[in-house]
């Protein structure tokens, strides 16, 4: 099975706290992209796609607070962007759970396009300003259990 997204340097925001974040998401959507391919059951995909929102919450979350932490003059451009897109995944699980959306490829391209045009094109807005105002690049202590999801 191949995966629906890669994780590489290309998509590095150059921080290790967010980037493992996204490498987290990334797995979700290559574990969705997985159960559409075996064609596994609608529940299976379900449960899946239900980590994927909680994960996402969290993960914006952190990323809101460091924006308001280190005065990100993007915040709340970007945490309206946040909005809209848990808007438009949790409409997608609504409509898997109303029988109104099949688990297939409408899901995985928006999972796909959502999750890396984010990253790519709004959250490396951010790595800039976050370094200059004092954010670190790497762990001093690992404070995620990543292997949770």
């Amino acid at each position: 099975m191949a995966n629906l997204v890669t994780w590489t340097q290309d998509i590095s925001v150059g921080i290790q706290e967010i980037d493992e974040q996204h490498k987290v998401l990334i797995n979700l959507l290559n574990s969705i992209n997985e159960a559409v391919e075996q064609r596994r059951s609608l529940e299976v995909a379900k449960e899946i796609l239900g980590k994927l929102i909680d994960y996402s919450r969290i993960h914006f979350s952190v990323e809101e607070s460091l924006m308001r932490v280190l005065n990100y003059p993007g915040y709340d451009e970007h945490k309206e962007l946040h909005q809209d897109l848990m808007d438009n995944i949790i409409a997608l699980s609504q409509k898997l759970d109303e029988g109104k959306l099949a688990v297939g490829v409408e899901l995985q391209y928006f999972l796909k396009n959502w999750l890396v045009k984010h990253i790519m094109e709004t959250d490396k807005q951010y790595t800039e300003h976050f370094i200059k105002a004092g954010a670190q690049t790497t762990f001093k202590k690992s404070s995620w259990n990543i292997s949770f999801w």
